[in-house]
C-alpha cells in the first residue's frame, strides 16, 4: 500500500473511530495531494506525498511561531496535534549524529570548501534526507560546517 492509499485508508478508520481532529487533518492532506495530482495532472508517488507532507508540516511551524506571538496558545496547541498526526506518515527522523554524518559525508562528496558551495551541498542532502530531518535545521548545520570553526 502506497503512502496516499494509507493517508485514505487511516480517513475511513478515523471516521469510524469518530476522531474529528484526525479527519479533519488527513482530509486537509489528501485535499492538498489531489489539488496537486490536478494541477500538475501526473499521480504522485510516495516521494511526491512526503514532499506535500513536510511543507504542510512546515506550515503549521510558521503558524505555531505567530500564534504563540500573538499570545494564542490554544491555536498553537491545535497545529502541534495537526503535526503530530502528518509526522506519524512521515520516515523515521534521523538523530543529530546520523545528520552530522550524511552533512560531512556531503561536504566531502561535493568538494566544498565555503558558503559559495552550499548549493550543491543542499541539493545533494535534500534528496537524502528529505522528510527524515528539518531541512532548516540542516541548513543551518551546513552553513555552521561551510563557515568553519
Amino acid at each position: 500500500m502506497n503512502l496516499k492509499d494509507s493517508i485514505n485508508s487511516d480517513v475511513k478508520k478515523a471516521m469510524h473511530a469518530r476522531d474529528k481532529e484526525k479527519i479533519a487533518t488527513l482530509r486537509l492532506a489528501m485535499s492538498e495531494i489531489r489539488q496537486i495530482e490536478i494541477d500538475g495532472r501526473k499521480e504522485l508517488n510516495d516521494t511526491d506525498v512526503i514532499t506535500v507532507l513536510v511543507r504542510m508540516i512546515k506550515q503549521r511551524r510558521d503558524s505555531i511561531a505567530q500564534y504563540l506571538n500573538g499570545s494564542r496558545p490554544d491555536l498553537a496547541e491545535k497545529e502541534q496535534a495537526e503535526i503530530n498526526i502528518i509526522q506519524a506518515y512521515l520516515p523515521e527522523q534521523l538523530t543529530d549524529a546520523e545528520i552530522d554524518t550524511i552533512i560531512a559525508q556531503a561536504i566531502t562528496d561535493t568538494g566544498a570548501e565555503s558558503m559559495k558551495d552550499m548549493g550543491r551541498v543542499m541539493g545533494k542532502l535534500k534528496d537524502q534526507l528529505q522528510g527524515r530531518a528539518d531541512m532548516g535545521t540542516v541548513s543551518d548545520r551546513v552553513k555552521a560546517k561551510l563557515n568553519g570553526p
